[in-house]
């Protein structure tokens, strides 16, 4: 794809979370595709297929800590750099943790797009407000590795 394409496809990304339209978003996953997250917390590792980023990372392991009513994300983006293969941007959001903890995440994103449609997506983010907020560990005690790993 051409490099304005995956930036009009990434702020169209943004866009619809911006608005909360989560089927519209999911809509735009690839069947086929891929999400990295950074570090060594629940929701890290290496997530393949839809039904697993859609299902398991989002439903349950962010949005399901989070009170509904108060999910936001992509408060803010901005895209960093783009070519014809990927594109890098920054974007903030979040939302108030059933662990009565402020999740005001940043995150710095990798994606891929194929077919118009993302494939693959690498997450950098503060794991330590994700293991308090999110997960309620306030790192008292250290977690292994992810079983799935980052592929690079």
């Amino acid at each position: 794809m051409a490099r304005q394409e995956n930036i009009d496809l990434l702020n169209q990304y943004f866009t619809l979370m911006q608005s909360g339209d989560w089927a519209a978003v999911e809509a735009m996953y690839h069947d086929d595709i891929v999400i990295h997250m950074l570090g060594t917390t629940p929701a890290s590792g290496r997530m393949d297929g839809k039904a697993m980023v859609t299902d398991d990372l989002i439903a349950e392991k962010v949005h399901g800590a989070l009170l509904a009513e108060t999910i936001r994300f992509a408060r803010k983006w901005k895209i960093m750099c783009a070519d014809d293969q990927c594109v890098v941007a920054i974007m903030e959001g979040g939302g108030e943790a059933r662990s009565g903890i402020t999740y005001d995440q940043t995150y710095c994103e990798i994606f891929r797009f194929r077919d118009g449609k993302l494939i693959e997506m690498h997450a950098f983010f503060d794991t330590v407000l994700a293991e308090a907020a999110l997960f309620d560990n306030p790192l008292a005690r250290p977690r292994p590795p992810a079983a799935a790993r980052m592929h690079y």
